[in-house]
């Protein structure tokens, strides 16, 4: 399990003398360097992985691409997700020998994105203007609509019933397309 470090509030050291605490292997070869945020993320490239981002749900699938401030990951349920590095809560490798919902490669094969990447969230934001896009998953159905325009830090989202929705972009945590 990797959780970034911005994510920890608090951690403390329990020391019980009647407890072993089992480690488990490592599916990532053991360096001798110290490992960052992107070593850990591009050697999960092709591994299915549970990555939490938020809300109630974890997504399950195959991390694909990784750019400088975000990376794409891709599930059976949402297809292609693009997901911000600074909202990663945790990512979980699975065993190799395991695939999502028991899927066989031909019911769910790994798939890259259709559309261009951009190196960075917000130029890739730039990229769907006009386009209909799902933020943060859809859970909240205000971050479902038409994206309209992105001016500093404020994204125009038009709604269902075609009202302008205004969000902060720090606070879009994914993006993807239906």
């Amino acid at each position: 399990m990797y959780i970034p470090f911005v994510h920890l509030q608090q951690m403390r050291l329990i020391v019980n003398e009647y407890q072993d605490i089992e480690v488990p292997e490592p599916h990532f070869e053991q360096q001798n360097d110290l490992i960052s945020y992107r070593k850990v993320l591009m050697n999960a490239k092709g591994m299915f992985s549970e990555l939490y981002i938020t809300g109630h749900q974890s997504i399950h699938g195959y991390l694909t691409s990784v750019m400088n401030d975000f990376f794409v990951f891709y599930s059976p349920v949402y297809h292609s997700v693009m997901v911000s590095l600074k909202h990663l809560k945790y990512l979980i490798p699975y065993n190799p020998n395991v695939t999502p919902y028991t899927l066989t490669p031909e019911q769910f094969p790994l798939k890259p994105s259709p559309i261009t990447l951009a190196r960075t969230f917000d130029q890739q934001m730039n990229k769907l203007l006009g386009e209909f896009v799902i933020l943060d998953l859809g859970e909240n159905p205000n971050k479902i609509g038409v994206l309209k325009s992105i001016d500093q830090s404020m994204i125009e989202l038009s709604n269902a019933d075609g009202k302008s929705i205004y969000l902060h972009f720090d606070h879009v945590k994914t993006i993807h397309l239906p």
